[in-house]
């Protein structure tokens, strides 16, 4: 807003003078001399988390809103860098992530997610049981794991069980010359069953 000097007398002023007057003009335009009224409340500079994009400064809720919607996004990147570094191997791309945006027109995540290869391993139970165990760690690596990370984590304590279980029938099924009957179920150690019946 234009706002006319009419305490400064320029009448008889020449060259030079008149552009100290034209600065001390332009100082109390701008609020930046000593001229300043000294009654006037002291401007403070906005601070950058209190401004939109647009300039526009927020109140106190939207500044509240930002530094939760920034508190959030944190959390959430730093939730899904835990699932990757976890994964290894396992982790489909890097992470995505949903997002909203605040009262200061910037994007916060809000939630995001981290794909992982979850198919066991054609016809290798060993692999398939050392990639159970990882992926379980990778949804339960995060500090506080969602919902959604124990649904993944359970299923992939089913995927080892089922690993182990056709390990056990590997192991059984290879063991050729044992003789069946043995202490609970188990099947003898060779050289017992001789050892009995001599």
């Amino acid at each position: 807003m234009f706002e006319p000097i009419t305490d400064m007398d320029v009448s008889g002023v020449n060259g030079s003078e008149a552009f100290a007057y034209a600065g001390k003009a332009a100082d109390r335009l701008n609020g930046s001399s000593a001229d300043r009224n000294p009654l006037a409340p002291e401007k403070k500079p906005v601070e950058p988390d209190k401004k939109t994009l647009a300039g526009k400064e927020l109140d106190e809720s939207e500044q509240r809103e930002v530094q939760e919607l920034k508190r959030r996004d944190q959390q959430v990147r730093a939730h899904e860098q835990a699932h990757m570094a976890a994964a290894g191997g396992f982790a489909r791309g890097g992470p995505s992530y949903e997002f909203t945006q605040g009262p200061d027109g910037k994007q916060y995540a809000v939630g995001g997610e981290v794909q992982i290869d979850t198919s066991p391993v054609p016809d290798n139970p060993r692999a398939t049981l050392t990639k159970a165990q990882t992926i379980r760690a990778a949804a339960l690596a995060p500090a506080q794991p969602s919902g959604a990370d124990h649904s993944v984590a359970a299923a992939a304590s089913k995927m080892e069980a089922e690993a182990r279980r056709e390990l056990a029938e590997t192991k059984e099924a290879s063991s050729p010359g044992q003789i069946p009957g043995g202490k609970d179920g188990e099947a003898p150690q060779p050289g017992k069953f001789l050892d009995i019946l001599a």
